[in-house]
């Protein structure tokens, strides 16, 4: 009797751990991007949700988001952005940042890092500084249990990646 209750209170804890850990939106706060050594593109981004639809991410520059999958059947099933990697075997950590040298734009990279025994692939578009639309950008695939690293030289204002698969 005494170990199903020490089960079961576990279990409930685990429970209620995982779900403090869910992040499912972004504090709102203003996005600084450097263009060159006297402009700069400023934007009030708002709460918004991380995940736009389902496996639709949104990442802005200067974010970084521990991306937690559920696989079945080899292929992703669902994705969730948590506050802290407390599952490192199943966590995508990305990071999306803006290169300045002098007060000037030098350069945006994205990082990536894939945690599962099989290849990451997905897809990206890019909402670029003076555009007025979303540009499919190419992404190489990322080897199992290894980092990525995508670089630009446009301004990108934000990203969207789409299309997350396991080959």
């Amino acid at each position: 009797m005494l170990k199903r209750i020490i089960i079961c209170t576990f279990l409930i804890f685990s429970i209620f751990m995982n779900a403090q850990n869910e992040k499912p939106d972004r504090a709102p706060f203003t996005l600084t991007v450097a263009v060159d050594t006297v402009n700069y593109y400023q934007q009030e981004v708002p709460k918004s949700p991380y995940f736009v639809k389902e496996k639709v991410l949104q990442i802005y520059p200067s974010e970084k988001l521990f991306i937690e999958a559920e696989v079945k059947a080899d292929s992703i099933y669902s994705m969730k952005v948590v506050k802290e990697n407390l599952n490192p075997e199943k966590t995508i950590t990305l990071e999306f940042i803006q290169n300045v040298e002098g007060k000037s734009h030098a350069g945006m990279m994205l990082t990536v890092k894939n945690p599962f025994e099989k290849r990451l692939t997905y897809e990206a578009l890019m909402y670029i500084n003076g555009g007025s639309k979303w540009i499919s950008t190419s992404i190489i695939p990322i080897r199992p249990k290894l980092m990525n690293f995508e670089m630009w030289n446009d301004i990108i204002l934000s990203l969207v990646l789409v299309e997350w698969k396991l080959e």
